[in-house]
């Protein structure tokens, strides 16, 4: 099929744009060694997913927590961990996916010695972005805001990272 048979949308849908001095986010318990950056939900996209960046302390991780419905996936930015999904444990590090189906009690955990950056996604919403947007605001620092924009990577390590993303 070329683009001469192909019907002209009537109407221009322009797409939604975050940075990450955009993001709001939140410590859903005070006691929670992770924070979550939402960086789309159902009030900022008008649908039901939502996508976040969840950053965990050195030895910081999420309470053992399940899904009815949802899937969510983990894909790992920074950093070195451990997933647990009913029972099963894997190593985790930049570059690794995760998908948890629905009614896996899973937890992510940091076991490197830095900071654990993940990009998370879950859909549908399942009220994961109210829970989130339930929790205490907490403010993303030079160092979270240098690793979202990757701005923590040298310049021969950047010019790598932007060839593969092409």
């Amino acid at each position: 099929m070329n683009a001469a048979s192909c019907a002209v949308p009537t109407s221009c849908v322009m797409p939604v744009v975050q940075s990450p001095t955009d993001y709001q986010a939140f410590r859903i318990s005070p006691q929670d060694t992770n924070r979550l950056a939402i960086v789309f939900d159902p009030t900022i996209a008008n649908m039901s997913l939502t996508y976040c960046v969840e950053i965990f302390d050195v030895g910081g991780k999420t309470p053992p927590n399940r899904h009815q419905i949802a899937v969510e996936m983990f894909f790992v930015l920074k950093g070195e961990g451990r997933a647990t999904c009913d029972g099963k444990t894997v190593e985790i590090s930049a570059g690794d996916s995760i998908l948890v189906p629905p009614n896996g009690i899973h937890v992510i955990e940091n076991t490197g010695k830095t900071r654990l950056y993940a990009l998370c996604i879950m859909v549908p919403n399942e009220d994961f972005a109210e829970l989130i947007r339930s929790g205490e605001p907490v403010d993303l620092d030079e160092d979270d805001l240098r690793v979202l924009r990757r701005n923590d990577i040298g310049l021969p390590q950047r010019q790598e990272w932007e060839r593969s993303q092409r």
